[in-house]
């Protein structure tokens, strides 16, 4: 028995209509995208557009005094440390690769650099540069510096040289990470997409709202009600 079938009416029609909404959101109707999709390679795009710091990394390296390390990694298998190994021979470094360890000696301004290089051309998409470098995938690339520049920090405060694996950190995480991520997307001006940010934005308050009532008439329709 329904305490006030008007009310309950209420909630049940915006619960229909929240449905049907929510079930127009999984359709393919905003490009061959749904809309969840849609809205994610958008604000992918947008936050691309202001994650570039690898210029500014660019000028620390090249500010850095010259400093020669020697350090041993040890990979996960032996595949991965072929893939590492080989990234670090191009920059000019006496590498030996022995199973799953790489042993390794030259100049950390130099890695750096090719990192940094590699990173760039990533995070513009210009996967076939690096993919033509090393004669390799350019996302298994990506994914050798991140792990190999990991390896790298760890002997490096082994022998705590801690100021040298900060400063590889810093280019692993806002360079070759961020490059990796955002691979493949193209980046956006969120002044050029202000109407439909702020869109999306509305209709997920707005959205959110509705669902609320929508359970609130019903729920109290029906005759339950909250009471202190």
């Amino acid at each position: 028995m329904l305490a006030n079938k008007k009310e309950f009416m209420t909630g049940f029609f915006l619960m229909v209509a929240f449905l049907i909404v929510l079930f127009v959101m999984f359709m393919p109707v905003f490009g061959g995208h749904n809309a969840l999709n849609y809205f994610d390679s958008l604000y992918n795009s947008i936050s691309k557009g202001s994650a570039y710091y690898i210029p500014d990394l660019k000028k620390k390296v090249e500010k850095s005094p010259v400093k020669n390390i020697t350090v041993t990694l040890g990979m996960k298998d032996d595949a991965e440390a072929k893939t590492v190994g080989t990234l670090l021979m191009k920059t000019g470094a006496m590498v030996n690769v022995s199973g799953s360890q790489i042993k390794v000696s030259g100049e950390m301004n130099a890695i750096m650099a090719a990192a940094l290089e590699d990173a760039d051309n990533l995070f513009h998409n210009k996967g076939d540069v690096v993919k033509g470098k090393y004669q390799m995938d350019e996302r298994l690339a990506g994914y050798g510096w991140w792990v190999g520049i990991k390896a790298i920090i760890k002997d490096l405060n082994r022998q705590h040289l801690f100021a040298e694996g900060k400063q590889l950190a810093e280019i692993n995480k806002k360079a070759v990470e961020c490059a990796y991520n955002y691979y493949g997307i193209v980046p956006q001006n969120i002044g050029d997409k202000w109407g439909i940010v702020f869109f999306s934005l509305a209709f997920y308050v707005i959205y959110t709202i509705w669902y609320g009532y929508g359970i609130l008439f019903m729920f109290e329709g029906w005759g339950l009600k909250l009471e202190h």
